[in-house]
């Protein structure tokens, strides 16, 4: 595997806590900030924002609706699109917050598709289960989507009874969900899977049938004894390279796709520590030196999602179409509660290729033209108190809008779009042709290969 070099002081706690730490940091664990974000998180400690904003418990937000405890109801397609817009509105509202990026992680590491689970309830329950414990524990996290309806109709642990295993479930939990390949045996497969039988879903709960449980000892990684599925997670979870395999999955997502193998041991142990809890983990993350280094900064492909909710919160777009960004989000690679197979969406650059990129494009250029928003570009651009000084406005809005540092060239290609040949000096948001400017200058500030990182 590849691992990235650089220079930091690995899991030590960062020095740095300025504007561009901020902007890289926001952009990793929301979707999408304000310059507003940005000076709140700044006139804070490092250690406050993190623990008391990014990390902190939040209520649970209201259900898309009275439907999600009624199966009686086979309009799933309408269903669907409710459960994906009320998401979106918490992706897009959910303040300064980790919380809706890491339900999305879980949910593409606990894979469940709608196609195959068939009723949107069951998706809705599943997503509320990593809500609840996206800071909480993760053993006790894989014990209950273990029996999860949504989980257990797509991978078959419905069809796993005494007599007649079947090993779906039991394959990707340790292959997919915990210690990944190289540290289980297929005998392991085997036996776990015997441990995991006896579980049935009835409407949108499950339940154990104990006539349906193969009772009998079974030997899983080295251990012997009559398992049921709580043994064989803690046994998994006993392992080390458990806390490894998962710690490398997180380092992919919101560090870097090549993970580097020295900090994941570091932040394997940290899990272990403390007995597998998510939010120290996070918090030691998210606070270390090797974070903010600069092979890290914009080093990522922005996803579908983390791309078109971003446009719409740096915006501020007041009365956001959901339907069109679900449409759009389809169009250019991520179909929430769709994910392609059981090992999920890959991600960097899987997400770029020349019918998607285009798309990115289309989408933005519509939101800034207020072709799909209520955007209107004179307001927002006076939102900066640089809006009358074009050089300064330039680099105020670049460096709150990209993660990656731009360019002089690059600078003075955005200033030549703004001021679209006039001098530096006649430039003001009250010219009659302001609006037509900014806006071109919006689009092609958006169309930079640089707006497509984080």
């Amino acid at each position: 595997m590849a691992s990235i070099v650089y220079n930091s002081n690995g899991l030590n706690k960062t020095a740095d806590w300025d504007l561009k730490s901020a902007a890289h940091l926001l952009s990793r664990t929301t979707y999408g900030y304000t310059k507003q974000d940005l000076e709140f998180a700044t006139s804070l400690t490092l250690d406050d924002f993190v623990d008391n904003h990014l990390l902190a418990d939040k209520a649970a937000p209201q259900s898309p609706g009275f439907w999600v405890t009624d199966t009686s109801n086979t309009n799933s397609n309408v269903r669907y699109y409710e459960l994906t817009f009320w998401w979106f509105n918490l992706m897009l509202t959910q303040g300064l917050s980790f919380r809706e990026k890491i339900v999305l992680f879980l949910h593409n590491h606990f894979v469940s598709e709608l196609s195959v689970v068939r009723l949107p309830q069951r998706m809705y329950w599943q997503n509320k289960l990593f809500r609840d414990h996206c800071f909480g524990n993760f053993k006790e996290l894989t014990v209950q989507v273990t029996t999860d309806p949504a989980m257990l109709i797509y991978l078959d642990g419905t069809k796993n009874h005494k007599g007649d295993p079947n090993e779906n479930y039991a394959r990707e939990l340790n292959e997919l969900f915990t210690i990944g390949i190289g540290n289980y045996t297929e005998q392991d497969i085997a036996e776990a899977a015997r441990a995991l039988t006896g579980w049935q879903v009835e409407d949108l709960t499950s339940y154990f049938n104990p006539e349906r449980f193969d009772d009998t000892n079974k030997t899983f990684m080295g251990q012997t004894g009559n398992f049921n599925h709580i043994d064989i997670i803690d046994i998994i979870f006993s392992q080390p390279e458990t806390a490894n395999y998962i710690s490398r999955k997180l380092f992919k997502e919101f560090v870097h796709f090549e993970p580097n193998e020295t900090i994941v041991q570091q932040l394997g142990q940290v899990f272990r520590e403390n007995n597998y809890e998510i939010k120290p983990l996070l918090s030691t993350l998210l606070k270390s030196a090797m974070f903010y280094t600069d092979e890290i900064m914009g080093a990522k492909i922005k996803s579908p999602v983390e791309m078109i909710i971003g446009v719409m919160k740096q915006f501020n777009i007041q009365n956001p179409d959901y339907d069109y960004m679900r449409r759009e989000a389809n169009q250019i690679g991520q179909t929430l509660f769709a994910p392609p197979n059981v090992a999920g969406w890959q991600g960097d650059k899987v997400w770029i290729s020349t019918n998607t990129l285009p798309a990115r494009h289309i989408f933005s250029d519509s939101i800034i033209s207020g072709r799909n928003s209520d955007l209107n570009i004179i307001d927002f651009a006076r939102t900066y108190s640089s809006a009358e000084d074009a050089v300064q406005f330039v680099e105020d809005v670049t460096s709150t809008f990209l993660a990656y540092p731009l360019s002089e060239n690059r600078k003075t290609y955005l200033l030549g779009i703004l001021l679209d040949g006039a001098a530096v000096y006649d430039w003001s948001t009250y010219n009659q042709n302001a609006e037509d400017r900014l806006k071109d200058f919006f689009k092609a500030l958006l169309r930079l290969s640089e707006y497509q990182l984080t």
